[in-house]
């Protein structure tokens, strides 16, 4: 596991399993039972939290994900790897996260 990956992730209701993008620093994957996600939704809104993905990127359809929905979960509810983003999307991730957590 490494940040920018995105995995289908199995997440209680109402939430249920939804894909999300690994937001935690790297070395947190090995020591930690917790993880740092942002939700991938088909619902966009076209706002500055928001990092458009495709079949480009390797998803199945057309999603963004929403880095106002920040959440921490445990590891074991990701069950299966979906892609990995590419470093110009995770420079689009880490601009969200700045603009969703007023971080500029």
């Amino acid at each position: 596991m490494r940040r920018g990956e995105v995995w289908w992730a199995e997440l209680p209701q109402p939430v249920g399993r939804r894909p999300v993008v690994l937001l935690s620093r790297d070395t947190a994957y090995k020591v930690r039972s917790s993880v740092t996600v942002g939700l991938v939704t088909r619902t966009v809104r076209s706002i500055p939290v928001e990092v458009p993905l495709g079949s480009e990127d390797g998803m199945p359809a057309e999603c963004v994900a929403n880095l106002d929905d920040i959440l921490t979960i445990p590891k074991k509810r990701l069950v299966e790897q979906i892609t990995t983003l590419s470093n110009v999307k995770i420079r689009e991730v880490n601009r969200a996260v700045r603009f969703a957590q007023d971080l500029d």
